[in-house]
């Protein structure tokens, strides 16, 4: 089964930047879509940035123009950049492949 490892969470401070990692043990996000979702406390999943097999990607309205999500695949990983994070960027990252997600990493925006 594939495995997605995420990475690159921690604080950071309002108006600062991350990039989050998901590395897959496959070549699986080569081939199908990959997303990358957050949740923060007490509130639902939500679909942050997706990328396809082609490279097409789409984003949250919220992160639109600050967050980048991209893919190396001779490294089976896939990338969010976040610009200009905000406090209401803080939540847990998932990243997401078919019906596997990883464990999540954490992001903390505040001064």
């Amino acid at each position: 089964q594939v495995q997605l490892v995420e990475s690159g969470g921690g604080l950071v401070q309002p108006g600062g930047s991350l990039r989050l990692s998901c590395a897959a043990s496959s070549a699986i996000v080569s081939m199908t879509t990959t997303g990358w979702y957050r949740q923060a406390p007490g509130k639902e999943r939500d679909l942050v940035a997706a990328i396809t097999h082609g490279g097409s990607t789409n984003y949250a309205d919220s992160v639109k123009g600050r967050f980048t999500i991209s893919r190396d695949n001779a490294k089976n990983t896939v990338y969010l950049q976040m610009n200009s994070l905000k406090p209401e960027d803080t939540a847990v990252y998932y990243c997401n492949v078919l019906t596997r997600w990883g464990k999540g990493t954490l992001v903390t925006v505040s001064s």
